[in-house]
Parts: structure tokens; C-alpha cells; sequence
């Protein structure tokens, strides 16, 4: 039952494991669904923003080009009157009324300033720039992003028109706008957040921008995409070393181009943006069903299966009166498991009932067995005394009485066994005791008197081993009652003891024997062959002036190997 209660506790162990595993697995689709609707919303949403990117530069650049056009239409409008005395009041009244200009010059056909309505550079190299150059060649209009001088306090552009007849050119009237003046807002609709701005000459150089750093990009192939395609989308780094997406759009021709630039975001930080629609919402679904299913399991399996352990352990400490009462209200199964431990319960309970019968009945033969030996060996032992009393040989009643005096002793032992509480064991002390009395008072008619003593320790020993013992101290106590006692007696003392792994029986008698008064007869040969049988020795040892003790020492039976 302790067996079936450790199973029964490793059994609940495997099968919380196994649950936990199963519903891990069961609920995992879940779980990964809605780690791919993320993955895929993370993507859409990365293409909204690349699209509305694209759209934005569009707009931008629209915003920009519509701008310059009217910077072009204004130009060509204060072309014919531009030149006199009044010419830079004039300028600069047209740049108060209409602002988003950082400055209005005109310029004369060396590419000196004429006038203008702000503080304007000086420039040696002006004539030979090349948007001068182009206006002198006949362009109507030209756009530049680097004019070659700090025409504004910030990056800028200028737009340029053609003063004069086409025989004649007479100069050029020139309008400075700035980024802020052309209007290309971070701000709108189109612009995710975070978006910067910035505008590029014909070699891909960024000239202008509201975050330099974020336009650390260099030539690249954008602007070939840009001519085949009309406009340019691709993702790079920053000079900081992080992720943006680039969208380019032309402005004027080939010469200007607005580039925006938007924040790449990873995963991570799309899902910190919204992360109870996009990933906690998902991860708690997956919890949220893994703790109902295993409570749900907890209550309705796991806990039956803990109590009915508890219920195999009360059984295994031996309490077969305990049922399962409470398991009625199991469930169907754990109700039937139950069931099944009660009845088990019950027939262990019957069959021990049975056993202790069994044993009780085999108790009583073996008492009774022993009852009846011992009786038969006292019959012996009076058909020997009354032979004993019929003998007129002194040799021959000296044979027979030791004969019965053996006997005795085998009858003793099988008293000791059917009156003791253990049928296999007997306590060797009371057994010596009762052993020496009954031999002395066998022959007390006859022998003098003896005083005797008994110093025995406790020793619980088996009847195979007791034999020996006893036979040894029988035929020691009557070699002492022959050769040791006088017409006034003696005294016999009686000693075991036991010293951890021998045992020591001695026998000794103060009578006037010798060692050698031992001989060589039968009681000798007798005690050398118990001590034999015992695995032992036997020594006999004289005392001066008088006395003689017999010493057997023999492995103590509780230190012998069983197998041996």
C-alpha cells in the first residue's frame, strides 16, 4: 500500500506535467495566430506608411513646384518695370505684401545686383554661374539650388527669370525662397509622425533639410529610380544609425528634388505604439485560456486524483476503516476509481482478517505440537527414571540418568517455545535458569546439597541454536554433580554473557575436580561436538586452590552471517 501511494503521488505529479504540456500545445495556435495577425498587421501598417510617404512627397513636391510657378508668374510680371530709381522700393513693397520671398533682386546683364528688396550677397563668380549662364542662352526661367551665394539666412532656392528681348538679354529678376517659404509642411495628413523634410540638387546632395542628420544618405541610385518611375521609395539609415523610409519626388525637371523621410519602426516598437490591440491582446487570450482549461482540470480532475492519494496513503499507514465518501460527488470516472479503491480496500481488510486467522490457527498447532513433544519427551524421561530405579549397576543408572537428564533438557526447550509468546524464539536467561533448577532438582534426594547462582544476559535465540547450548550445559552441570560436589556440597555458578560478536557460557564449581577429571568419555566428546555445532570452542580451566571451569565461546547468533 505505501508502493501504491508512492504511484499514486507520482501518477498526480506525470499527469499535472503531462496537462500542462497538453494544454501548452493545445492552446499554442492561439498564441501563434495571433503572433502572425501581428506580424501581418505590422506589415500593412509598414505599407500604409511607405504609401502615405509616397503621397506626401507627391503633395510636397506639388505644393513646392505650384510655389516656384508663382514665383516664375511674379518675376515675369515686375520684369518690364523692375529697372529705376525706384526699383528697390518697389521690391521690397512687393515683398511686404506678399510674403513667403526672403529677398526679390534685380540683376543686370554682368550678373550685378541692380537692386533688391533685402540685403543681398556679393558674388565675383555671379555672370558665370550656370543658372546665369542658362538665362543668357535663352531659358525663359531657371531654378537653382545652388546659385552660388548666401542669398537667405538658411538653405534656399532661387528662381530666376529672363529680363530683356530674346536678341537682347538685359540681366535677370530673381526671387529667393526659403525651405519655410516653400511651404513643405511635417505636419499634414499625408506625413507620418516623425517625418522630416529635405531637398536635393541634381546630384543627389541634400542642400535643405529640417533635420540634417536625418538625411545622411548620400548619392545612392534613388535618383535613376526617380527618372524611370517618376518618384523613389526605399529604406536606409540615418546618420544616427537607424532605420527610415525615403521617399524622393521631383520639383523642378531633374535639378530639384523634395525627399521626405519617415522613422522605420521594428516590431518592438510597433506593438509599444498599441500594445493591448496588437500583442497583449493575443498573449492574454492564450493565458486567459491555458488558466481556464487547467483550472477547469484542476477542479474537476487533478483534485480528485490528490484526494483519493490522500485517501491511499490513510490505507497505507494501515486505516482500512476510511472510504472515499467524498469522492461521490466526482465526477463519473473518479467515482468508478473510487469504487474500486474501497472495494480493494475491503478485500485487503478481509484478507488480512483471513491471515490473522491463518496465523492464529498455526499458532495453536504449533503450541500444541510443541505441548504434545514435550510431553512425549517427559513420558520418555519417566520410563527412563523408573528404568533408572530398576538397574542395579551403578554404571549403568549413572548411563541412564544422564540419558534423562538430556532428554530433560529438550523437553525444557519445548516447554519454553508453547509457553513463551514467540513460537520460533526463546529468551536464554529465564531458559538457564529454570534449566539449572530443574537438573539440581532432579537429584536432590540423592546428591548433597548445591548452592547455585545465575548470571545470564538477555538473549533472544532460535531452538536450532538453543539445542547446542542447552546439551553443552547439561552435560557440564552433571560432570560437576559427579566429580565436584562432596558429602557437604559445593557451589555451581552458572555465566552468559555476551561480548558484541561472541557469546561466552561458562559453567564452574568448586568442588576438587581437575581438567583432566574430564577424561575422555561421552559427556567430554559430547561438549566438543556442541561447540562444533555451534562453530565455537570450549575450554576447561582449573582454579587454585580448588574449582574448575568449563568455558564455551561461540559467535553470538544475532552477529552470524545468515547465509553462512
Amino acid at each position: 500500500m505505501n508502493a501504491l501511494a508512492g504511484r499514486a503521488a507520482q501518477a498526480v505529479t506525470s499527469i499535472r506535467v503531462r496537462l500542462a504540456v497538453a494544454l501548452f500545445v493545445a492552446l499554442l495556435p492561439v498564441l501563434l495566430l495571433g503572433g502572425l495577425q501581428s506580424i501581418f498587421a505590422f506589415r500593412a501598417e509598414a505599407d500604409a506608411r511607405r504609401q502615405s510617404l509616397e503621397l506626401a512627397a507627391a503633395h510636397s513636391a506639388a505644393v513646392a513646384r505650384a510655389r516656384i510657378e508663382s514665383a516664375g508668374v511674379l518675376l515675369q510680371t515686375l520684369g518690364p518695370g523692375s529697372v529705376g530709381l525706384e526699383c528697390a522700393q518697389r521690391l521690397a513693397d512687393v515683398r511686404a505684401r506678399l510674403p513667403g520671398y526672403a529677398n526679390l533682386i534685380r540683376f543686370d546683364a554682368r550678373g550685378r545686383v541692380a537692386c533688391a528688396a533685402a540685403t543681398t550677397p556679393f558674388d565675383t563668380q555671379r555672370s558665370a554661374r550656370p543658372w546665369f549662364q542658362a538665362l543668357r542662352s535663352g531659358d525663359p526661367i531657371v531654378v537653382a539650388s545652388a546659385p552660388g551665394a548666401a542669398y537667405a539666412n538658411e538653405p534656399a532656392v532661387l528662381a530666376a527669370v529672363r529680363a530683356g528681348t530674346p536678341e537682347r538679354f538685359e540681366g535677370a529678376l530673381a526671387a529667393v525662397l526659403t525651405l519655410t517659404d516653400l511651404k513643405l509642411e511635417t505636419a499634414t495628413r499625408f506625413m507620418p509622425e516623425g517625418a522630416e523634410v529635405a531637398l536635393a540638387d541634381s546630384r543627389g546632395e541634400v542642400f535643405a533639410a529640417t533635420n540634417p542628420r536625418a538625411f545622411d544618405i548620400g548619392s545612392g541610385r534613388w535618383r535613376e529610380e526617380v527618372g524611370r518611375n517618376g518618384s523613389a521609395l526605399w529604406n536606409g539609415r540615418d546618420g544616427q544609425r537607424r532605420t527610415r523610409t525615403y521617399s524622393a519626388a521631383p520639383l523642378v525637371d531633374d535639378d530639384v528634388f523634395v525627399i521626405l523621410s519617415a522613422p522605420a519602426p521594428s516590431l518592438v516598437s510597433w506593438a509599444s505604439l498599441s500594445p493591448i490591440s496588437r500583442m497583449l491582446l493575443p498573449l492574454l487570450a492564450f493565458v486567459l485560456g491555458l488558466a481556464a482549461v487547467w483550472y477547469t482540470a484542476e477542479r474537476g480532475v487533478i483534485r480528485w486524483i490528490v484526494y483519493l492519494q490522500r485517501v491511499a496513503a490513510i490505507y497505507a499507514r494501515g486505516r482500512f476503516t476510511v472510504r472515499p465518501l467524498q469522492a461521490e460527488r466526482a465526477p463519473p470516472e473518479i467515482r468508478e476509481l473510487a469504487t474500486t479503491l474501497d472495494a480493494m480496500a475491503g478485500a485487503i481488510v478481509a484478507r488480512d482478517a483471513s491471515l490473522m486467522d491463518s496465523l492464529a490457527e498455526k499458532d495453536a498447532l504449533m503450541r500444541e505440537i510443541h505441548h504434545r513433544v514435550k510431553n512425549n519427551l517427559q513420558i520418555i524421561t519417566s520410563l527412563l527414571n523408573m528404568q533408572q530405579r530398576a538397574l542395579a549397576d551403578p554404571a549403568a543408572k549413572a548411563a541412564m540418568n544422564d540419558t534423562r537428564q538430556r532428554i530433560t533438557a529438550l523437553a525444557q526447550i519445548y516447554r519454553a517455545l508453547y509457553q513463551g509468546p514467540d513460537l520460533k524464539r526463546v529468551d536464554l536467561r529465564p531458559f538457564l535458569e529454570e534449566l539449572t533448577a530443574q537438573l539440581l532438582a532432579n537429584d536432590m534426594s540423592t546428591s548433597p546439597l548445591v548452592r547455585t547462582e545465575v548470571h545470564a544476559d538477555p538473549l533472544v535465540i532460535d531452538p536450532d541454536r538453543l539445542a547446542p547450548i542447552a546439551l553443552f550445559a547439561v552435560e557440564a552441570i552433571t560432570n560437576a554433580q559427579k566429580h565436584a560436589f562432596g558429602p557437604g556440597g559445593g557451589m555451581l555458578a552458572v555465566g552468559f554473557h555476551v561480548r558484541g560478536e561472541e557469546a561466552e557460557l561458562s559453567i564452574s564449581d568448586d568442588g576438587p575436580g581437575a581438567a583432566d577429571s574430564m577424561g575422555g568419555g561421552v559427556g567430554r566428546t559430547l561438549m566438543t561436538a556442541f561447540a562444533r555445532q555451534l562453530r565455537g570452542k570450549v575450554s576447561f580451566e582449573s582454579h587454585e586452590p580448588r574449582g574448575l571451569t568449563v568455558r564455551l565461546i561461540f559467535p553470538t547468533p544475532l552477529a552470524v552471517n545468515p547465509g553462512t
